[in-house]
């Protein structure tokens, strides 16, 4: 059975490995190249690279139009799989895969359709996630499930960590979902479409911390928007970004204090700071164009750093 994989984000590199290993991969098709970095130096995507590595030829269009699709059906694939490629595949390009389309989703369909999932999980305190592997439909997430395994969630992942897991699960289970559509035991169940909660694109805006809102909703937004676009506030004339942060008790003398005003130090917790509803503890930090610091380290650097209230102005 030959393949062509689609996706571009490191999230895809490990599914695409085993897809190379468990069937005949023709070629991966990504994102083209794009800046990347403060240099703006145009790199390829992490797929592109991995496919670079295993000798598999790369497809890089800007649009997936008549000429994509003529160089797809000149590699004569059976199967198209999917991992976050980032695009809408149209009726004429499935038409090009005898076996169809499926698609490697990181969350528990219908829970999270849509751009965002594993930040999504996050965000909403979710005690587990999953990965879902479906059949390709014309509307976004909704095809019929072929396989689906939970992940278990302790609520300290970043998106970061829990891309990791999503990814080695993901490779875990699609050779022998490959192999059931190979021999054509491969069964889909229909989605609940009732059930559908949807996600949308993150924004780097959307890492503006909001000192208003209560200490786990940002300790949750800090953890969802690692690696990206990352926890920022503004403090003395710069953005300060929060890194890592947990909600911790209230020093005895912070009742009734603004949000956003650093309070004080734990030992236990770090730098403590007043949120709407309870104290976050600041973990590690980063002043913009600085190292990310431990909160000690970060205090020598900063010492009249206790007592500022952090979020006025702009981040």
């Amino acid at each position: 059975m030959r393949l062509l994989f689609a996706g571009s984000p490191a999230i895809a590199v490990p599914s695409m490995e085993a897809a190379a290993k468990a069937a005949e991969l023709a070629a991966v098709l990504t994102n083209p190249d794009s800046p990347r970095g403060r240099s703006g130096k145009r790199e390829p995507t992490e797929a592109a690279a991995a496919a670079v590595r295993l000798s598999v030829p790369v497809l890089k269009p800007e649009k997936l139009d008549g000429a994509a699709r003529e160089a797809v059906r000149a590699l004569k694939p059976d199967l198209l799989v999917s991992f976050a490629y980032g695009r809408i595949f149209g009726p004429k390009f499935l038409s090009l895969f005898p076996l169809g389309g499926v698609n490697i989703h990181p969350s528990l369909l219908p829970r999270y359709r849509g751009p965002s999932p594993i930040a999504g999980a996050i965000l909403n305190g979710d005690a587990e996630t999953g990965v879902t592997i479906q059949r390709l439909a014309p509307e976004m997430d909704s095809g019929d499930i072929l396989a689906q395994e939970i992940i278990p969630l302790n609520g300290r992942e970043t998106s970061e960590s829990l891309s990791l897991a999503a990814a080695l699960k993901s490779a875990a289970m699609l050779p022998p979902l490959l192999e059931a559509v190979a021999d054509g035991s491969a069964r889909g169940r229909p989605q609940n479409h009732g059930e559908a909660v949807y996600c949308s694109l993150i924004s780097r805006e959307d890492g503006i911390i909001d000192w208003t809102a209560g200490a786990a909703l940002i300790d949750a937004r800090i953890r969802a928007f690692t690696p990206w676009p990352l926890s920022r506030t503004f403090c003395n004339g710069t953005d300060l970004y929060i890194l890592r942060a947990h909600p911790a008790p209230p020093p005895p003398a912070g009742e009734g204090a603004a949000p956003g005003l650093v309070l004080g130090v734990d030992k236990r917790h770090g730098i403590l700071i007043q949120t709407g509803d309870g104290v976050l503890a600041a973990e590690i930090l980063q002043f913009e164009k600085r190292k990310a610091l431990e909160w000690r380290a970060f205090l020598n650097g900063a010492r009249d750093f206790i007592g500022t209230r952090l979020g006025a102005g702009r981040a």
